[in-house]
């Protein structure tokens, strides 16, 4: 296994942990598509909350746009070249409560599709001396890199969005050894040299 890799935090403003590998390993369930390290991060207001829970979020979809992260710059993490772009996955509806569950149950169905339609719309950054960064279900249209390109930390990749294996509008992150997903292995990431625990929030000013 390679060494782990820190990264910058792939945004501004105030961000909730979630699925950190900092909790449990394999940190989303499984480690399938070398996702063991991975992490999510969702987008907050000024408050410190993501969209408010009504009793209609808990039984119907609601708009992507209706959280508050939705359209958030995305940023580069690490300095390196664009290995990969994806860019023309919709942004679906957000699922809490009861869709939520229903969304779960069709997960096995898009895995067995691949990786990229669990990723949704998404960079690969090819690390200077190191992994592969993903950063993952970026919003449809909003990638501003080409593949060949070099890019430097807190340049920005595109927005945030609701593409892929996604419940509401969140940034998911992985590092892995190789470009080719379904062969690689799950490389360690840390953040300024830690890893953030499950409901720690972010400010990243």
């Amino acid at each position: 296994m390679m060494p782990s890799v820190d990264l910058a935090y792939p945004f501004r403003d105030r961000w909730l942990t979630q699925n950190s590998p900092a909790n449990r390993v394999p940190s989303h369930g499984t480690a399938l598509f070398a996702t063991s390290f991975a992490i999510d991060f969702v987008p907050m207001n000024e408050a410190g909350r993501t969209a408010p829970i009504t009793l209609g979020s808990l039984l119907r979809p609601e708009p992507a746009e209706r959280f508050p992260g939705f359209g958030r710059p995305i940023l580069a993490p690490v300095d390196g070249v664009v290995a990969g772009v994806h860019h023309t996955a919709p942004d679906h509806p957000s699922f809490r409560g009861l869709p939520s569950v229903m969304y779960a149950l069709a997960q096995g169905r898009r895995a067995a599709v691949g990786w990229p339609q669990l990723a949704g719309n998404h960079v690969m950054i090819e690390a200077v001396g190191g992994p592969v960064i993903a950063v993952c279900h970026l919003q449809r249209g909003s990638v501003q890199v080409r593949q060949g390109q070099r890019v430097r930390v807190g340049q920005t990749l595109g927005r945030c969005g609701n593409s892929g294996n996604s419940t509401e509008p969140h940034v998911h992150l992985q590092a892995i050894d190789r470009l080719d997903v379904r062969h690689a292995h799950p490389v360690p990431i840390t953040f300024g040299g830690r890893l953030p625990r499950n409901g720690e929030i972010i400010d990243a000013g």
